[in-house]
């Protein structure tokens, strides 16, 4: 069957926020997802929104999607692109439809003149990470990532 990859539109918004939450569950983490589809309609399709979005088709039907967003390199000046979610139905694993959505980023990224193409995965999704070793891939061991959100993000920008 053939694999389609395409740009998502505003109509794509419920499928997607569909996979979002399957994504979550899988990664065991469902009480994280905070979005609504009104969200995922807003920050993926608004005028100006900053991410872009990407929906794997096979034979017409949605399997996977990809949201990622350009990114900027102070050390190469240069533009990168962060991968935030690439996700494939689990029926549709292990069929080449993960690897042509990476590689369809990846083909925008050499296009665009990026310097990288970056993506975060859990420590434990050993499929991912063999995957990724796979093609290439490098591990950032001597980074570690911080983040602030919720209350500790307000109570900081507060003073």
């Amino acid at each position: 069957m053939p694999l389609t990859i395409r740009p998502a539109h505003a109509d794509d918004a419920p499928r997607i926020y569909a996979f979002i939450k399957e994504l979550a569950i899988y990664e065991r983490a469902e009480h994280e997802v905070v979005a609504n589809l009104d969200d995922v309609r807003h920050s993926l399709f608004a005028a100006g929104a900053p991410s872009r979005a990407l929906m794997c088709e096979r034979a017409g039907q949605p399997i996977g999607y990809a949201v990622y967003f350009y990114s900027y390199s102070t050390w190469l000046g240069r533009n990168g692109i962060y991968l935030e979610d690439l996700y494939i139905t689990p029926e549709q694993r292990g069929s080449g439809a993960g690897r042509a959505l990476l590689q369809h980023i990846a083909r925008e990224a050499v296009a665009g003149g990026c310097g990288r193409l970056e993506w975060s995965v859990l420590d434990w999704n050993e499929p991912a990470i063999g995957f990724y070793r796979k093609i290439g891939a490098l591990p950032q061991d001597e980074w570690v990532r911080y983040r602030l959100d919720g209350q500790a993000l307000r109570d900081f920008a507060q003073g």
